[in-house]
């Protein structure tokens, strides 16, 4: 499967069941989380180590406990240290639909207006319930879907007694004044990664110039689109050698890399040690 191409459309659970639990190690072909964003929300619980993300431009560090709230839409990736976590991700609207007080109090205080807050922090009450929908979705045992959906709602009726929202300024941050564009460009990445992509091209795909696009694309994710996109590129190289067994030399042209020195420079860069160990260390794990 390749998780990189599908996540941001893939349908989660099942259509009555609108919700999927993942569960992700240093083994996981996604361990590290790229930048993209669907349409439904998600939760992350951090089991074990830290997690630096970045969600529509703000920056969380998660530790062991914690739990990030991404709402629907939201750009969001980062770098996981150490770490183990567990994701759930849900389709809100599905969820709202056949209950029309809640929706209307959700809609009322959380439409539009507000945001719930990002970080929700290990031993708070938001996480104590985060906790126990994770425990819950993990055992699966008979009934669990009336009690996952019990715990959903109880996260909300926490997040609205708590207050644990913030009220929208009517003013997008910076650079999410630009979050249309930054989609267009990730896209772009995703879609034609191992094609030779310029910097000219990625402005062009979102209508700004090159050097402002710069700028605004490192606010977001730390690096330069060029970085990303070799970053991509190695990512999306890290889990065909953990699932396929095609050769490093193959799998590095069809990432994008028609150097396989450089390939190999790169890959040692970001992942700490050589493609050829790094298959053998998931063959032997899994």
């Amino acid at each position: 499967m390749r998780y990189l191409a599908f996540h941001e459309r893939m349908v989660r659970g099942t259509f009555d069941f609108p919700i999927e639990l993942y569960y992700v190690d240093a083994l996981h072909p996604r361990y590290e989380m790229p930048f993209h964003w669907h349409m439904e929300c998600e939760l992350i619980l951090i089991l074990e180590g830290g997690f630096s993300l970045s969600v529509d431009g703000e920056a969380v560090c998660a530790g062991p406990g914690d739990c990030v709230f991404v709402p629907s839409g939201a750009v969001h990736g980062g770098t996981p240290h150490n770490c183990v976590y567990e994701c759930v991700v849900f389709d809100m609207d599905r969820f709202l639909q056949d209950r029309s007080v809640c929706r209307q109090k959700y809609a009322a205080v959380l439409g539009d207006s507000a945001r719930i807050h990002t970080l929700l922090p290990a031993g708070g009450p938001a996480a104590q319930v985060v906790d126990a929908l994770f425990e819950n979705m993990e055992k699966e045992q008979p009934g669990y879907e009336f009690l996952t959906t019990g715990l959903l709602w109880q996260l909300i009726g926490i997040v609205l007694r708590h207050r644990l929202y913030t009220a929208d300024s009517g003013e997008a941050p910076h650079p999410w004044r630009h979050a249309d564009q930054m989609k267009s460009v990730l896209r772009r990445i995703r879609r034609d990664y191992a094609a030779p992509l310029t910097l000219d091209e990625l402005a062009a795909e979102a209508g700004l110039a090159p050097k402002y696009l710069c700028r605004v694309f490192r606010q977001v994710t730390g690096r330069t689109p060029i970085d990303y996109l070799n970053y991509y590129r190695i990512e999306c190289a890290a889990e065909l050698l953990c699932t396929t067994t095609d050769s490093i030399t193959d799998v590095a042209l069809s990432c994008g890399f028609n150097d396989p020195s450089y390939f190999s420079r790169m890959f040692r860069r970001q992942k700490r040690v050589s493609a050829h160990v790094y298959r053998n260390q998931y063959s032997e794990g899994g």
